[in-house]
């Protein structure tokens, strides 16, 4: 990693820190990652090999694209972190930051999809509107006790089955349904409706990414900045 300076620190999270940074001989500019272990004796954390394998499928303009990588010292071949190490890997508490991850990830489902991503993408669309992380515990417990302050105790009766998620507790405090507007004060009426569809517990129900798009919060929106593929699917 001696090929590039370190600029200034952009960003931290869970499970790392995040540079900007320089390559000394061509001047690109980078973001610089530097993953926290556990236990060097253990290796590559998993979630940064999935965080990198999903970086490398990704081909997008606005996704950043892995360059280099080093490990205690070593240089990383990310041509070499396969698909494979994704597949094993996916279904795991350890995904997405804690203030955005989703409860039935909190809860122990064994199984959870894309409705994950929209919550995380609704919890930051409250933060953008705030300036400040909605649910921002500092253990899992702690994060679902401030969603469920917020949202109220989930029960079977708003999402069905919840009661038997692994690590849902029947001693959990019964916090009845909170005000969304209460704490997200600077959204109008469509975006509190868009909020909380975002935000619905039951990941079936909870809203998706396409219908999002042509939620009437955005009606406004110019979409003629849009790439073609994506307004050919709004």
């Amino acid at each position: 990693m001696e090929d590039y300076l370190k600029i200034e620190k952009i960003g931290e999270g869970t499970y790392g820190v995040v540079y900007k940074g320089r390559h000394k001989a061509t001047g690109q500019v980078v973001a610089m990652k530097k993953i926290r272990l556990e236990s060097e004796e253990e290796g590559v954390p998993s979630t940064a090999v999935r965080e990198v394998s999903l970086l490398q499928e990704l081909k997008h303009p606005n996704v950043v694209r892995p360059v280099h990588g080093a490990y205690a010292g070593q240089e990383l071949p990310l041509p070499d972190l396969g698909g494979h190490l994704l597949l094993s890997l996916v279904y795991t508490h350890e995904v997405v930051t804690l203030w955005y991850r989703a409860p039935e990830v909190l809860l122990g489902s064994p199984r959870y999809s894309t409705p994950v991503d929209v919550w995380s993408t609704g919890t930051i669309f409250a933060e953008l509107a705030t300036k400040k992380p909605l649910f921002h515990g500092d253990s899992e417990i702690d994060q679902l006790f401030r969603i469920f302050r917020t949202l109220g105790t989930p029960n079977n009766d708003v999402w069905p089955d919840v009661e038997s998620l692994p690590d849902y507790k029947n001693t959990f405090p019964k916090w009845k349904s909170g005000n969304l507007s209460s704490m997200v004060k600077n959204l109008d009426k469509n975006g509190l409706d868009l909020l909380a569809k975002m935000l619905t517990y039951n990941p079936p129900k909870r809203i998706s990414a396409r219908e999002a798009m042509t939620h009437p919060y955005f009606d406004d929106l110019d979409k003629s900045t849009l790439p073609a593929a994506s307004i050919n699917k709004i």
